[in-house]
């Protein structure tokens, strides 16, 4: 019986091509897609799935509060370590403090790599449960140990035996490999950490860092941890909330409070707005994750518009097979057959459509993702899915094909009234709603990421490179470098400073001035700079003057931005001092007021600002701004020979600022390309549908339009006639459409401080838009029908 419904569901899936073709084709469009969104969703919620314990594992975070404003940071205090180890070490098994990733020369015989890594407690390799390749586990006890990733030890000595040899760090440490450890997979945490080297030596090394063990206030470091068996990070984390009361007065008067953040969290809820969690990428888990059930929906209405559509072509035949006795029961389980068949040739050209397109959906959305060929529950889900759609998109075709009446329909008389076509009414307006939607929120996405791409940043990107500097080289050797850099010709003015144009990685407080409110807790951005910063960056000065060699006082000077000014409240602030709560710290006077610069994030305000002159040479950075009579290769190559001339031993490294500051926006842009294709998709398969069922109505009314030929109605008035009811089921989809998408685009925007405004014509544009999809689509067709002979049409057998 099963075997004889396949067969007569064969003959009919080749007896009407184009019907077929629509139905699979639309099918596995959106299969394809929902199994594309399926995998981008597993491997975000499965990020740090790498690491065994990742429930058990957290970071310390901290909350602090200025002036009634709570800040969230992962950056922590050194003091916290031995607190947490000593005195709530009944809460964790293991408590590893670690510096910032950061980017280091490893140097062994004749080879240079340049890779990043931490200094970071032995006890890391236990709380992440590292695999252990060659080596010893416990290797960074060893005072002036190392620890490579197995690929980083590959390109550093090939296929020689690492373990035991002494590579050099930077020109500055001589490390001894004491283990291999596997790479870490790309979609966790860490993925970066090419090296490990011991934080108890990275302590004794650094006097910054040996002075700050009792410094509350220098929030420069991270820690891990790993809960105890018998606890919860909930209860670890209220526990040590008010570790405040170990803390000195200036670092309590900001209200610090520490929170363990589960490290189950760190990639999808990383938002925080005054100190409480708001989401992060799960807000997008959820969009695609919709996106997909409705890409999938639609191409089930599809399914079931043409199926009902071409109801009339199949009536006779239902009515034959009941006539000889064939009950409802057997006719539904035939026309879910069908389905079935449909649906699982669709799946199998979804999977082609997968493994083909799964390469440059990685490039896109820049992840790693492998089609699970060998995942049982891959399949078992793939088959659930497929029997899902199979009676979606087949339960009403089913039950409505089944319900004809023999008497009526071998009598000619299928529809039931004015009302038969409503239900497929109803399946038309909801697809182009959810697509109208789509549409809306796509150009959205756009205009906000291009609002704020577009957002002044202050000083001239273009022609600014930057080169990153560590190691002790580079002391002493600016005045060296800027000198040889600018007789190259490839260099027309270079400074240097603590931080790239693109961030700021250090913040002050504990400031007085002039008129500053009693009880006003400060809190300042910081960048050290040199001279000729201003000019390098093309900054605008407001008022004031730049650091000048004129004026030797400068070296006890600052400049301030804009916000600043309005942040402490100064109306003439040129010549007026910041004093600073160390006595033994000088007063830095104000020389000038420079216009503000994005160097954080585009999406929110700029900081208040202080530019340091830097007299100790602790900068992290070169800026060099290109010579514009040079072409950049020529440039690139000159400024590269004259830093392996100063420093032949370190590889040269550079950054272009403007590509820099464009992947703050990456993240973004590639959830609107990835909002913008499935929504592209989302659109053909409802043109898809819409395409058949034009042609149906058009074939349905053939013999109207050869009566409507032949009494003198024109090609516009049958054109007009076909796509009316169309056009109208479209406005009425703008209609629900657009209170649905204000509804949800004006919450997700208040999330940026510096956003669009959502306007009307956005709404009307979407509407022109698929208006104009939808009167192509349904036009071929009409035309087609309406240029028809009316002769041959009133021939037809209707």
């Amino acid at each position: 019986m099963i075997r004889n419904y396949f067969k007569i569901a064969w003959r009919n899936l080749w007896k009407h091509k184009t019907y077929s073709f629509l139905n699979i084709f639309g099918l596995a469009l959106g299969m394809s897609i929902a199994i594309l969104i399926a995998l981008w969703v597993r491997d975000e919620l499965s990020y740090n799935s790498y690491f065994k314990n990742k429930n058990k594992i957290a970071r310390v975070i901290q909350h602090q509060t200025f002036n009634g404003v709570t800040d969230t940071e992962i950056s922590i205090p050194r003091p916290l370590e031995m607190v947490l180890k000593n005195q709530y070490q009944e809460y964790f098994e293991e408590v590893a403090m670690s510096s910032w990733n950061s980017s280091n020369h490893l140097h062994y015989n004749n080879k240079d790599l340049s890779r990043e890594g931490y200094f970071i407690d032995e006890s890391i390799v236990d709380l992440l449960h590292l695999k252990i390749m060659e080596g010893d586990k416990n290797g960074l006890l060893k005072p002036n140990s190392i620890m490579l990733s197995q690929s980083c030890a590959k390109a550093l000595f090939d296929h020689q035996n690492p373990l035991g040899k002494i590579i050099e760090v930077s020109k500055e440490y001589q490390m001894e490999v004491t283990a291999i450890y596997e790479d870490i997979p790309y979609n966790n945490d860490f993925h970066d950490a090419d090296f490990m080297m011991p934080w108890k030596f990275y302590t004794k090394t650094q006097p910054w860092i040996r002075n700050s063990i009792d410094q509350w206030t220098n929030n420069s470091f991270q820690a891990f941890v790993r809960i105890g068996q018998h606890t919860t990070i909930a209860k670890a984390s209220s526990a040590i909330k008010d570790i405040k009361k170990n803390a000195d007065p200036e670092a309590r008067q900001y209200n610090p409070e520490f929170e363990l953040f589960p490290m189950s969290e760190w990639h999808l809820q990383s938002s925080f707005k005054n100190g409480k969690q708001i989401g992060g990428r799960i807000e997008y888990v959820w969009m695609f994750s919709i996106i997909g059930v409705f890409v999938i929906l639609l191409a089930c209405i599809n399914f079931m518009n043409l199926s009902t559509a071409r109801s009339h072509k199949r009536a006779k035949e239902v009515g034959i097979r009941k006539a000889i006795g064939s009950g409802r029961k057997l006719l539904i389980t035939q026309f879910l057959s069908e389905s079935f068949l449909f649906v699982i040739l669709a799946f199998t050209i979804a999977l082609l459509f997968t493994y083909v397109s799964l390469s440059g959906f990685n490039t896109l959305t820049r992840k790693e993702i492998v089609f699970p060929w060998n995942s049982s529950i891959f399949w078992c889900i793939s088959f659930l899915f497929v029997c899902i759609t199979a009676f979606i998109s087949g339960s009403y075709p089913a039950l409505y094909l089944s319900g004809f009446r023999p008497a009526k329909v071998l009598k000619g008389s299928v529809h039931s009234g004015k009302n038969s076509g409503l239900f497929r009414k109803i399946l038309v307006v909801t697809q182009f709603t959810v697509s109208t939607i789509l549409i809306i929120g796509t150009v959205t996405v756009f205009r906000q990421i291009n609002h704020t791409k577009n957002r002044p940043v202050g000083y001239t990107k273009e022609g600014l490179i930057q080169i990153p500097l560590s190691g002790p080289d580079f002391l002493g050797k600016y005045e060296q470098m800027r000198h040889a850099f600018l007789q190259s010709g490839a260099v027309m003015e270079m400074s240097a400073s603590s931080s790239p144009a693109t961030d700021i990685w250090a913040t002050r407080s504990g400031y007085n001035w002039q008129g500053k409110p009693p009880g006003f807790q400060d809190e300042f951005a910081c960048v050290n700079v040199t001279y000729d910063y201003v000019n390098t960056l093309g900054l605008n000065i407001i008022s004031g003057r730049d650091f000048s060699r004129d004026f030797p006082s400068d070296t006890n000077a600052v400049l301030i931005n804009k916000t600043a000014v309005q942040y402490m409240g100064l109306k003439d602030p040129i010549g007026k001092y910041l004093i600073p709560d160390q006595e033994e710290v000088p007063p830095l006077q104000i020389i000038g007021i420079v216009d503000d610069i994005v160097m954080e994030s585009p999406y929110e305000p700029v900081r208040q600002t202080i530019f340091a002159f830097d007299k100790y040479e602790s900068v992290n950075f070169y800026n060099l701004r290109l010579s514009p009579d040079k072409s950049l290769s020529p440039a690139l190559k000159t400024i590269e020979n004259v830093f392996k001339k100063n420093f032949p031993d370190i590889p040269f490294r550079y950054q272009f600022t403007d590509d820099t500051y464009r992947q703050k926006f990456a993240s973004e842009e590639r959830v609107a390309d990835l909002a913008g294709i499935f929504t592209i998709l989302a659109i053909i398969i409802s043109c898809l549908g819409l395409f058949g069922l034009a042609s149906f109505v058009a074939e349905q009314r053939t013999k109207e339009l050869g009566i409507r030929k032949v009494l003198g109605a024109g090609i516009f008035n049958l054109w007009l006639l076909l796509t009316g009811n169309f056009i109208a089921l479209v406005l009425l989809s703008l209609f629900i459409a657009s209170p649905i998408a204000y509804y949800f685009l004006s919450g997700w925007i208040e999330q940026y401080s510096y956003r669009i405004e959502i306007s009307f014509w956005l709404f009307a544009f979407a509407g022109i838009l698929t208006l104009s999809i939808a009167w192509v689509t349904v036009s071929f067709q009409a035309l087609k029908a309406a240029l028809s002979n009316p002769v041959k049409s009133l021939k037809t057998d209707g």
